[in-house]
């Protein structure tokens, strides 16, 4: 029998299971405490759970299923970690020092579908899913990394925003967030997560359904349906015009801000039109809306593309503002090190390729 890691369990599904496995209700308190609060290594550290549940637990479950293979550290203190999942599989997650706290950036799936023409995270095709657990210990291999420095530090904030599309890993994804969020665990705050997605009209409606009062992001990138095909072919299924009504449900059903990414391509997306034509868009629902306009991290394979210069990024800022649309720009953290998503890991694979070739 395959065992599965026992952190993709919600508290109520882990309380299911373990009544319909002969055990009495309480121990799920007991084992969730002993995963989220204490942290153990090993089931049998959970003394205070009778030898029972813990042979019970030992049997159908795993506390590890990640191996860290590389740890990068930026002179800024982002640290990039390469997991190697049970099945030989790469996997990256972030961790970035902010004032406002300790933030990691989570993977969702193996390899990306979505074919954005800019971005290191397509660059493998998509071989499967995370499961929610793969998610969950993610953030726990890099919580249980803060433990060992011994500063007493914990992580604050989650961005779903690694390689993959979050949406298309939706069941893995809701329930990786009830675990994060659960205020018995490790009580990391729905307003201190945000999900990230390319445009999946048809989530969007799901997410907003679920009442998570998570923080939504979604990678625009262009203004017009031309632009965006070209550089994300998902624009062909979800043009911006259905993306859009999408957006108005969620914001009539949340009431939530939504977060517009906006890669800075030279010469690509980064005229005074397109900063017009993203105003234009988004002037409906202004007061519910923040522009993030992100400067292009270089990637080798994808060297069509260079970073906007800095005063193209700072007319179009202002062109935004101008128009009445909050906006920021956001500098990358770990620039020394391989900063854009899935670079670490794409290198790594080439490498071992070469090594084997």
């Amino acid at each position: 029998m395959s065992k599965t890691s026992i952190y993709g369990l919600t508290f109520d599904q882990l309380t299911d299971w373990l009544v319909d496995h002969g055990q009495r209700k309480f121990r799920a308190q007991q084992v969730w405490n002993w995963l989220y609060k204490k942290r153990v290594m090993k089931f049998d550290q959970m003394n205070n759970v009778n030898k029972d549940c813990i042979a019970l637990l030992e049997e159908n479950f795993v506390l590890h299923t990640l191996e860290e293979e590389i740890r990068q550290e930026s002179s800024d203190g982002t640290k990039k970690f390469l997991f190697r999942l049970k099945d030989g599989n790469l996997i990256e997650t972030v961790l970035m020092r902010f004032n406002y706290g300790l933030s990691v950036c989570v993977t969702t799936q193996v390899g990306c579908n979505i074919g954005c023409t800019f971005c290191a995270s397509g660059l493998l095709k998509k071989s499967r899913d995370l499961s929610s657990g793969e998610i969950v210990e993610q953030i726990m291999n890099v919580q249980k990394h803060l433990d060992e420095e011994g500063n007493e530090e914990r992580v604050s904030h989650i961005v779903v925003m690694g390689i993959g599309e979050p949406f298309d890993n939706f069941n893995n994804l809701i329930d990786f967030l009830r675990v994060v969020n659960d205020d018995k665990g490790l009580c990391i705050g729905a307003r201190h997560i945000t999900v990230s997605t390319s445009g999946l009209a048809h989530k969007i409606y799901e997410f907003a359904d679920t009442g998570l009062q998570v923080n939504l992001a979604i990678s625009l990138h262009a203004p017009n349906n031309e632009l965006r095909t070209k550089i994300m072919k998902i624009n062909k299924a979800f043009p911006i015009e259905k993306l859009m009504k999408s957006v108005d449900y969620y914001l009539a059903k949340v009431n939530r801000r939504i977060t517009y990414e906006y890669i800075m391509l030279r010469d690509v997306n980064d005229h005074k039109e397109e900063a017009e034509q993203l105003a234009k868009l988004l002037r409906k629902n202004r007061h519910l809306a923040y522009v993030n306009l992100i400067p292009y991290n270089s990637v080798d394979e994808h060297n069509q593309y260079q970073r906007s210069k800095p005063e193209v990024i700072q007319a179009f800022f202002e062109t935004l503002k101008g128009q009445g649309i909050n906006c920021g720009v956001r500098w990358e953290n770990g620039a020394d090190i391989d900063a854009a998503c899935g670079q670490l890991r794409s290198k790594q694979i080439k490498k071992k390729k070469e090594i084997v070739g």
